[in-house]
């Protein structure tokens, strides 16, 4: 027995608990007289308690005891909180063992900061009710469930020596995401990564009904844990005489196992492990425990009633302020708290020290950031010397890139995926590494699969993509998630949380370090989705996305392999942004060369010389734009073919590829001055923009703008099973309508005959389509030809 193991000890462990859960009750009512030193009067108590009461004494139960494991063997540990609206559990615990005072040295360990950090939770101006941003030791927020091992997964791949406590509530293991997150342990390699130790809290109920899980027996539940890989342990009681020591027992065993895990595993190579059969805890305490256990004659405690605020005391309504008393001095504060309101040393000694606190882990504020060589592109760059001359697939070309940033960061960069990897034409990769898979292999049939890899994406879940690629950029590494662009608006709330993460981070928790960027290759899109059809069809992302602040967002366009290679390499060079790249997987003709697409990344877009047929201070007759692949080369097909019937018609060209660099600078502090938007656009000559997403974002780019004259060629929801260049038609985004758009435009009624002529093309095209199955040989066969000459 080692002094962790005493009933001495324990009983400074229950002595934590009861403090960390005082603490708690303490936020959700009380906005002074946090120590009760003297009678509570009505402006000691909130008008408003609000809070989440249910998931609380349990998860400090929890977190008590992972201090002791901590202690005990000397772990590198942090928590992740999945339970959702359990705020308090962290708070509590980051004041109590110090570290919240050392980020906010206001909040002191006191009965003055006590008192303050009461009246801040979950109070205008205050901190939030769940696990956000401004909590130390916290990388994951509450606010969305299912994404506990996701998160936990992703921050300990190549961190060996980090355990990740997830503890997963029995709502948030109702959702589909947690559900696959259980299949994480097909690719945690004992060798190279660290562990995570899932910890299933079953309480017993959500918000208003049971929960699935509480519901099963631990034979059922051990069937289905076998099943699935994992080892399960269980504690249950309510008694914390017999739960102590009960608890900390069966967390020894956890513990215990993983390290016998990984040292068997570590006497091998990486190359040769296999996937063991990590432990997970399964925690049984009722929902609300310690808490008040009835209320109007209906049970409190065990269930859903004990979801949020479980009595109804507030500085409105005292009737009831003595069955709060009792349930706060339940705790026996006099014995927790010294003279000056901080907790007694002999309980204060029992918490891990520095970095040892999972508050203060490093991992959980961008661990320790190794800045990503970003190598150079150039080499794998395409010759477009004659524009348009050469096809290319710009995401092979990429993989070419891509391989050689695998190679130079061998422990700090991945690629993760929905099983889509190589039909987003990534192949390239596959050179440099495999994917990760610590499963069961078939050697003979499957490819590029092995223990070591930089590349996950063998699941077929964007849920667990998204989640292992944020929780790796969260602590500090760098990486990318390819997708198919329709069904990465699967994962756009995830997205959006990690959004609303980063600016609470630098709006509210200074103390943060920047982040690596999170990622987003957005392929297999919506104008090439001829074989797949109507379901595979959404540009969606890209409006979603230009919603969110602008500092934290950017959107890029490429329009070939060149820009694409530009765009990426400023991308996994940036911090604190999510970036969303759309980029084409076919063969596509080959436009800009590298000092061009270094300039359209840079100064976001460019006007096209060797398109324009205006001269330099002469203004056009048209402004034709485009933003993405299809549309950069619609708008040239367009133009050839308006030179050819209009060759006095002076017309500009603009490549966009970074489109939020549009926008007016009201809005955004990176946007175009009127007067900058003007020299490009004009001030009222007609706009014919094609656009790769829904039209309204560029509605919104012009609206507050002097010139409304602009005619918008994007997605309009008209898609089937047909040709490429079809997909492009249905939504009047092709060369034919483009063209007799900008005619028109300029030469009104005169233009007649030439946009009943498109209209005939149009018709045509429609009628060869169905009787041969491919499109007609004037656009498979197009080339751009000098429109200068």
């Amino acid at each position: 027995m080692t002094q962790f193991d005493t009933p001495e000890y324990l009983a400074k462990v229950d002595a934590w608990w009861r403090a960390a859960n005082y603490i708690s009750v303490a936020q959700m009512y009380l906005k002074d007289n946090p120590l009760l030193r003297r009678p509570v009067q009505k402006e000691d108590v909130k008008l408003h308690p609000i809070g989440h009461w249910g998931t609380i004494a349990g998860q400090n139960f929890i977190y008590a005891h992972l201090n002791r494991a901590i202690n005990k063997y000397d772990l590198d540990m942090f928590y992740i909180e999945g339970p959702g609206h359990g705020g308090q559990v962290m708070v509590s615990n980051s004041y109590l063992d110090g570290s919240y005072t050392e980020l906010y040295p206001n909040i002191t360990q006191d009965e003055a900061g006590f008192k303050q950090l009461c009246k801040i939770f979950s109070f205008p101006g205050g901190i939030a009710s769940h696990a956000a941003p401004e909590t130390p030791g916290s990388i994951h927020e509450g606010g969305e469930l299912g994404y506990s091992l996701s998160h936990a997964t992703g921050a300990i791949l190549d961190n060996p020596n980090v355990i990740a406590a997830a503890v997963i509530g029995d709502g948030e293991a109702e959702t589909g995401p947690l559900a696959a997150g259980w299949f994480s342990n097909t690719f945690i390699n004992p060798v190279n990564d660290g562990a995570v130790l899932p910890i299933l809290y079953l309480n017993g109920g959500k918000i208003h009904n049971p929960t699935i899980l509480a519901r099963r027996t631990d034979e059922e539940l051990t069937q289905f844990f076998n099943g699935l890989g994992w080892d399960p342990i269980f504690v249950e009681g309510t008694d914390p005489e017999k739960v102590h020591p009960l608890m900390a027992e069966k967390l020894d065993e956890a513990i215990e196992k993983i390290q016998a895990i990984q040292k068997e595993a570590r006497a091998k190579k990486a190359e040769e492990a296999t996937m063991p059969h990590w432990p997970v805890l399964v925690v049984r305490t009722p929902k609300g425990w310690t808490g008040p256990k009835e209320w109007n004659s209906e049970p409190i405690e065990g269930g859903f009633r004990a979801h949020q605020v479980p009595i109804p005391v507030s500085g409105e309504s005292m009737e009831h302020v003595d069955a709060l008393l009792n349930w706060l001095k339940s705790y026996r504060p006099e014995e927790l708290f010294d003279e000056n309101g901080k907790l007694v040393e002999e309980i204060a000694a029992i918490s891990p020290k520095g970095d040892r606190r999972m508050s203060m882990n490093p991992i959980t504020n961008a661990g320790v950031v190794k800045p990503m060589e970003i190598t150079d592109w150039t080499k794998h760059a395409v010759d477009t010397s004659t524009p348009g001359a050469i096809q290319k697939q710009d995401m092979i070309e990429f993989g070419k890139f891509a391989a050689d940033l695998v190679k130079a960061n061998p422990e700090n960069f991945r690629i993760f995926g929905p099983d889509e990897t190589k039909s987003n034409r990534l192949n390239e990769v596959f050179k440099a590494t495999n994917r990760q898979w610590v499963g069961r292999r078939d050697e003979s049939y499957d490819e590029w699969i092995s223990p070591v890899g930089r590349v996950i994406d063998s699941q077929l879940s964007e849920h667990q993509a998204e989640g292992f690629l944020e929780g790796y950029v969260l602590t500090g590494r760098h990486g990318f998630f390819a997708s198919y662009e329709s069904f990465l608006r699967v994962v756009d709330s995830m997205i959006t949380q990690h959004f609303k993460w980063l600016r609470k981070s630098k709006t509210h928790a200074p103390w943060r370090k920047n982040y690596p960027s999170l990622n987003l290759i957005a392929t297999s899109t919506v104008f090439q989705q001829d074989h797949n059809g109507y379901t595979h069809q959404d540009p969606g992302l890209l409006t979603h996305l230009a919603e969110k602040k602008p500092e934290f967002v950017r959107e890029y366009l490429p329009a070939d392999t060149n820009s694409l290679m530009a765009v990426m390499a400023e991308a996994l060079s940036s911090e604190d942004k999510i970036n969303l790249i759309v980029s084409s997987k076919h063969p596509r003709p080959q436009f800009y060369s590298v000092e061009e697409a270094k300039e359209l990344v840079s100064e976001g877009y460019k006007v096209i010389d060797w398109a324009s047929t205006v001269k330099d201070g002469e203004e056009p007759d048209v402004v034709i734009a485009a933003a993405g692949t299809e549309p950069n080369l619609e708008a040239l097909a367009g133009i050839s073919i308006l030179h050819k019937q209009f060759p006095e018609l002076k017309i500009r060209f603009i490549n966009v590829v970074d489109i939020l660099k549009l926008r007016s600078l009201k809005v955004d502090p990176r946007g175009l001055s009127d007067e900058e938007f003007d020299k490009l656009f004009t001030a009222d000559k007609p706009v014919v923009f094609c656009f790769h997403g829904y039209e309204g974002m560029i509605r919104d780019l012009f609206f507050d703008r002097n010139n409304h004259n602009v005619h918008i060629h994007g997605y309009r929801e008209n898609g089937d099973i047909t040709t490429p260049f079809d997909m492009r038609v249905l939504s009047e985004m092709d060369r034919f309508h483009v063209a007799k758009d900008a005619a028109v435009a300029v030469y009104g009624d005169k233009a007649s005959e030439f946009a009943e002529k498109m209209d005939e093309t149009v018709e045509f095209h429609h009628s060869y389509i169905r009787e041969h199955g491919e499109d007609i040989p004037e656009v498979v066969s197009w080339k751009w030809e000098n429109v200068n000459k």
